[in-house]
């Protein structure tokens, strides 16, 4: 068995913050993406896992609190269930989706910074930090906004501008306001911890330019990265004041009431959950085959985000764990560009963006995973658009795809008494033939797409087989030959089921429910998701499943209906749903835990466990 084969695959998904909803521009990279490929992973036999969970500890999670005049643990609790709930909707098959309000992250984060700091990456200093006078408080980045001083964007961050992304300090920014009052702060003199980038800057440069990260790296990733190391590494504060996320495990008072910075703690995530998943499997050391392997079972780390969370990914990620040492470093890091709504960049906060509860609410999960694949923002930014969303499920999903198995299982099922059709071998000619050629070297033309993570190519390669299949039964014509030469339609029809065979296969890491109708109706038994990446004959004889559509026509009519609906719905009820919120939780912590929602009481999962 060669290294390549041998490999375990570890898929690591950005964390979102827990500020409301979920759009779909979130869901398009960090979501469907991952999905698809370690779906198929999983499929060709490999041993994989995904992790991920909720950034509780994001400082919009509290401008949204503070805003709303509710403890951040109760936006926290009701946004993190509502994640796992239309995450389970859509199929996400999460080994954990977990979030960082544990004990076992708090521990984690800690060791973490505590040996980056006995290594001395981690040092103290003071410096000027925006001070509101009207709120009578020190402002974390997130709470001020202003203007770019790179790029001229005037709704820039405290931590780094969303048009351009570089990181920024408060202090460079421009006509700097608060975000609570609106009002200009003062600055004074704080002191903070602060990872030194700048003595970590040499191993970053070895790690990125050295190991040939721009073979698969994509071009944004890898230039972004690059043009970041040549400007300079400086110093960066991994402390806040802040009375919301994880303490500074240091004796020193002045530190009571300042928090570890979330950038830092997030990132450590997902280390975090995979030693969280390997206590709840009962094996509390497996964490390690994934984040220390041995050269007999090397992995391979993939990190699905968006092209704002680049820094922190291949720059100050990649920089904790080469100061930690002896833990394993981003194989990959596919971030995508945005899917923009009328030309901006989707937000949640701002409105008028499709939201993912709402669209659940109207439609299946799997045309949504289509078109979100189809129309993916992989290397530069795609515009969501309702008319071309039911333009491809009506077209492609419905019309071409649908229609073929429409076409195949129903007259077989009528005229076949309900089973695979025997084929004649005399009557196999050189159409079928090539179709069978064709659909079989699909499997290594999707596959190689996928692991390669260029899923639309790999979405048209599957789709183009539908549309293969189709001319073939056109000029084959069963329906027409099956009144007057029975087996030359049967032939026809076998040798079309066994395209729907393998599509079925081929489409389950895309539209993983209708690949598992199909499946059914094929005759097989249990999931599809655990059927091997290859062809496999279906064999003449089987029973078949009643047939049904595979997926609904849908009706454009509705689009100005839909439209209104997003420019009028307001976020307000995600914080406060159901009257004044206290500060306790009115529903139970949950997590998805292979790709299953749990309760975390019924897990019993406050185990946690030492890093090393």
């Amino acid at each position: 068995m060669s290294e390549k084969e041998k490999e375990r695959i570890l898929v690591c998904v950005a964390w979102p913050y827990t500020v409301g909803p979920r759009h779909l521009g979130h869901i398009a990279g960090a979501g469907i993406q991952p999905d698809i490929f370690v779906r198929y992973q999983r499929m060709r036999g490999k041993e994989t896992i995904m992790v991920s969970g909720s950034d509780t500890h994001g400082t919009p999670t509290t401008v949204k609190a503070d805003a709303a005049g509710v403890h951040p643990a109760k936006l926290v609790n009701r946004v993190h269930t509502l994640f796992c709930e239309n995450y389970q909707q859509m199929g996400f098959s999460y080994d954990l989706y977990t979030d960082t309000e544990t004990p076992n992250h708090y521990q984690t984060t800690q060791t973490i910074f505590l040996k980056l700091m006995a290594q001395g990456y981690i040092y103290k200093d003071t410096a000027d930090a925006p001070y509101c006078e009207t709120d009578r408080r020190f402002l974390p980045d997130r709470y001020v906004e202003g203007t770019c001083p790179i790029c001229g964007y005037k709704e820039a961050r405290g931590d780094q501008c969303d048009n351009c992304g570089n990181l920024l300090d408060p202090i460079q920014l421009l006509d700097i306001r608060c975000k609570l009052c609106g009002n200009p702060p003062i600055f004074k003199p704080s002191v903070h911890y602060y990872l030194d980038l700048a003595k970590l800057q040499p191993m970053l440069e070895q790690w990125v330019i050295g190991e040939g990260h721009e073979q698969y790296w994509r071009t944004n990733v890898y230039n972004f990265t690059l043009g970041s190391l040549r400007e300079g590494m400086h110093g960066r504060a991994i402390t806040r004041d802040l009375d919301w996320g994880v303490p500074v495990p240091v004796a020193d008072p002045e530190f009571d009431s300042k928090r570890i910075y979330v950038w830092f703690d997030a990132v450590i995530g997902y280390l975090s959950a995979t030693i969280e998943w390997a206590a709840l499997q009962g094996t509390p050391e497996r964490w390690k085959d994934w984040w220390q392997p041995q050269p007999d079972a090397p992995v391979r780390a993939v990190y699905f985000i968006g092209k704002d969370n680049i820094t922190f990914h291949t720059i100050i990620w990649p920089a904790i764990l080469l100061g930690y040492g002896d833990l394993e470093l981003p194989y990959d890091v596919p971030a995508t560009q945005y899917l923009t709504a009328s030309g901006q960049k989707m937000s949640a906060s701002k409105g008028g963006v499709p939201l993912l509860p709402d669209v659940l609410e109207r439609y299946d999960p799997d045309p949504i995973r289509y078109y979100l694949c189809a129309a993916a923002p992989d290397t530069r930014d795609s515009e969501w658009s309702w008319t071309e969303f039911f333009r491809r499920n009506n077209d492609e999903l419905v019309a071409t795809y649908g229609n073929l198995v429409n076409r195949v299982l129903n007259p077989t099922y009528k005229n076949f008494e309900g089973k695979v059709p025997e084929p004649l071998q005399e009557y196999i000619g050189d159409d079928d033939r090539q179709l069978l050629a064709d659909t079989r070297a699909a499997f290594d033309t999707v596959g190689d797409l996928i692991d390669r993570v260029k899923l639309k190519e790999a979405l048209r390669e599957v789709m183009s087989m539908a549309t293969k299949a189709n001319v073939y039964l056109d000029k084959q014509e069963p329906w027409k030959t099956v009144k007057l030469d029975k087996a030359k339609a049967a032939t026809a029809y076998y040798v079309a089921m066994q395209v729907l065979a393998a599509l079925r296969i081929m489409t389950a890491p895309f539209l993983p429910f209708s690949a598992q109708k199909l499946h059914e109706m094929l005759g097989y038994n249990g999931e599809v998701s655990a059927e091997n990446w290859e062809m496999r004959d279906l064999p003449p004889g089987q029973p078949l499943g009643q047939p049904a559509p595979l997926f609904k026509k849908y009706d454009e009519k509705t689009l100005p209906e839909l439209i209104e609906a997003e420019e009028q719905r307001s976020l307000e009820p995600w914080v406060d749903p159901d009257g004044p919120i206290e500060t306790q939780s009115d529903r139970p912590r949950i997590v998805i835990y292979n790709q299953q929602v749990r309760q975390r009481a019924e897990l019993g999962d406050e185990r946690t466990v030492t890093l090393g």
